[in-house]
């Protein structure tokens, strides 16, 4: 009912019977699918061709004018014995897979891919349905285009449609239509929904069989149905070799087909679905399937949309439908021989309603997320296209491409602080939001890796306004100005700064009172210039209004070695310049991932990392409060005692120095300085500290 082609080789009608397994709360009727179905005719004609089973004395290919001379009895027994090989090791196949957990691949079958692709599989069966109502005979196409050379050719020869074929669909339709949207609006009252199919077959049958369709208007209908089944037989494992390639392409495609129209009915019906379960539960039943000359099972989108409609929800609907195939192939065949073929098109054209309302999802996808609703479009083109094999693979590398566009391209933005609180959000957004004074904050919302570090380098120039390391090569040449005016004597360097001669202005420069003699050191003199203010010269020299940069990495979840290599070199980029560099709500693993690439030296340390965003611009705070109250020229300290007397108007407790800086709220005492006990250890990290003061 489902086949596009039906696979050429004799008693097909044996093969289309399945074993039954519960696969668990699934509404999914097992069966033959279009796409496997041509697939699977694929392998079987390349392996046992017409022309292989000539007839001696035949100088044809197999058919020609003068008629066909093969040996049609062998050929269709080769045929059935390659069909029911392969879907054996097609089940092996899916055995190992779900043994190895391979069912994870499901979650990579999106809702949007899901739907785009399940409403193109009711496409192409929607096709192939309408040529048996029209009853009108089309070539069999495979590959690309498949579906629209088909339905083209089906319009071309709508001319000679049947009539009596026609009205036949036509009315079904309509009924089925009907009586479904009855059992649907009065379910409540209604305790069993109208099996309406069942007795549109049953009063099909009986007026074809009275009115004799076949004869009189040359209707088409089922004929011949044998009876009974084929001695089980084994594989021939010889063939595997010939058919490994083809088996892995189908039992992958055959689980995916499985598992998309699962997750239909899972989302509709709110159960889930094991993706491990569903590749054990099919390779088995394929297994055993073929050693009974079955074909390839999988689910049977008509037949599925037939059970759901019937209220069939559970695996008994599953166990009476095998039941009744099985009853129909052993004793009522002969009953259903009048059976109008159109009938049962119509019948399944009818009970893809329900595939095809996925279509209004898509103004739905796209006002909520227009990616989504791309990917199902995409999906869905592709898979009518494409085929339905191609389609789908070409749907999840679309969805994955998206991933990565969304990670290599992540929201970023400046963020600011609400006055009063500890929280922080994005300047862009928020109007009452304060940026800290000379404090810059980003936020990067990917994990960083190579295909995003150059986003994260963009990111920061736009959010401080100026490029690092261009500034750093201005103020290079800008010192090398100021050593060639020394070098002519129109700049002059003293202990107090730089004295310039008459007509050159030297306000940029910082200049401090000059100190007595001994509370200055004679052989070193610290110059400082101030880069924000206009130099006497023409260099142009980008301000930088800012001293710390704050990296917000609450959501960034892993870092790839080149993205370590390259925050390093961001940082040393900014300490050049004297902005220092500060990290917030990371990750416990990044610390880890840090320390695995050698990320921290004498330079890089971990006291530059704060659990908030909050304690890091209060530890800066602090710390720029500090330096306001210190001399600009440092004395050297000597440590060389266990007691440090430390002058800082503070109370702090063992040697997490750096951590009660940063963190902790400061008692303050009444005393100038305050002797502290302190071992080997804490001097280590004091004199750290004092080092990053100065």
């Amino acid at each position: 009912m489902d086949n596009i082609i039906f696979l050429p080789v004799a008693k097909t009608q044996n093969l289309c019977v399945h074993s039954s397994l519960v696969l668990g709360p699934h509404i999914k009727a097992m069966g033959p699918f279009p796409v496997v179905s041509l697939m699977v005719g694929s392998v079987v004609l390349s392996m046992a061709p017409d022309d292989n089973f000539l007839i001696d004395g035949s100088n044809a290919t197999g058919t020609n004018s003068t008629g066909t001379l093969i040996d049609t009895e062998s050929r269709d027994a080769q045929r059935v014995l390659i069909a029911s090989t392969l879907t054996f090791l097609v089940g092996i196949l899916q055995v190992i897979f779900g043994a190895l957990q391979i069912g994870f691949i499901v979650r990579y079958l999106a809702d949007p891919l899901v739907g785009g692709f399940t409403t193109a599989a009711a496409f192409q069966v929607l096709v192939s349905q309408l040529k048996i109502v029209l009853n009108v005979s089309t070539k069999n196409y495979n590959g690309v285009l498949s579906i629209i050379y088909t339905l083209i050719e089906t319009l071309e020869k709508i001319g000679s449609t049947n009539i009596a074929d026609l009205i036949a669909g036509l009315l079904t339709i309509f009924v089925c239509v009907v009586i479904k949207e009855i059992n649907d609006r009065f379910k409540h009252k209604i305790p069993i929904p109208i099996p309406i199919e069942v007795i549109v077959t049953i009063v099909a049958t009986g007026i074809s069989y009275a009115a004799d369709l076949e004869k009189k208007y040359n209707a088409g209908i089922v004929k011949s149905i044998p009876r009974g089944f084929l001695p089980p037989e084994p594989p021939d494992v010889s063939m595997f070799s010939q058919m490994i390639a083809a088996s892995f392409s189908i039992a992958i495609v055959a689980y995916a087909i499985a598992v998309s129209v699962g997750k239909v009915y899972a989302t509709k019906y709110s159960y889930a679905i094991d993706g491990n379960q569903e590749f054990i539960a099919f390779g088995v039943s394929n297994i055993f399937s073929g050693a009974f000359s079955c074909f390839v099972a999988t689910t049977a989108l008509s037949r599925t949309a037939v059970q759901e409609s019937t209220g069939g929800k559970t695996q008994v609907a599953g166990i009476i439908s095998a039941g009744i195939v099985l009853i129909s192939i052993v004793a009522l065949g002969k009953l259903l021989e009048p059976l109008q073929k159109s009938v049962l098109a119509a019948v399944v054209i009818a009970n893809l309603k329900g595939m095809f309302m996925q279509v209004f999802d898509v103004p739905r996808l796209w006002r909520q997320n227009k990616v989504d609703a791309m990917i199902w479009v995409f999906t869905c083109v592709a898979s009518i296209i494409l085929g339905l094999d191609l389609g789908l693979l070409a749907g999840l590398l679309f969805g994955l491409l998206t991933v990565v566009l969304r990670v290599q391209f992540p929201s970023w933005g400046g963020f600011g602080n609400i006055p009063g609180t500890d929280i922080y959000k994005k300047v862009k957004d928020y109007q009452n939001v304060i940026e800290p004074e000379g404090v810059k904050i980003l936020k990067f919302s990917s994990p960083i890796f190579y295909a995003n570090i150059d986003g994260l380098k963009s990111s920061l120039k736009s959010t401080v306004g100026f490029d690092a390391v261009k500034v750093y090569n201005k103020r290079l040449k800008a010192l090398r100005k100021i050593q060639k005016l020394i070098k002519k004597g129109k700049l002059k360097a003293t202990k107090n700064g730089i004295i310039s001669e008459p007509g050159i202005n030297n306000e940029v420069f910082e200049t401090d009172e000059e100190p007595e003699d001994n509370e200055f050191p004679t052989k070193e003199v610290e110059i400082q210039v101030d880069w924000n203010s206009e130099l006497p010269f023409k260099v142009n020299i980008p301000k930088v209004p800012i001293h710390s940069l704050i990296l917000d990495f609450g959501a960034v979840t892993f870092l790839d070695i080149v993205a370590v290599r390259s925050i390093k070199t961001i940082i040393r980029e900014f300490e050049r310049i004297d902005v220092r560099v500060y990290f917030a709500s990371y990750q416990d693993n990044l610390i880890s991932q840090l320390e695995q690439s050698a990320f921290f030296d004498d330079t890089v340390r971990k006291d530059i990392f704060f659990l908030t965003v909050h304690d890091a611009v209060l530890y800066i705070r602090n710390q720029m409060t500090y330096n306001d109250n210190q001399d600009p020229i440092f004395e050297k300290v000597e440590l060389s005692s266990s007691t440090f007397p430390f002058p800082l108007s503070c109370s702090i407790h063992s040697c997490n120095f750096h951590r009660s800086m940063a963190h902790s709220e400061v008692s303050i005492l009444t005393k100038p300085y305050c002797s502290l006990e302190i071992d080997s250890a804490c001097i280590k990290a004091l004199t750290s500290y004092i080092r990053t003061l100065c």
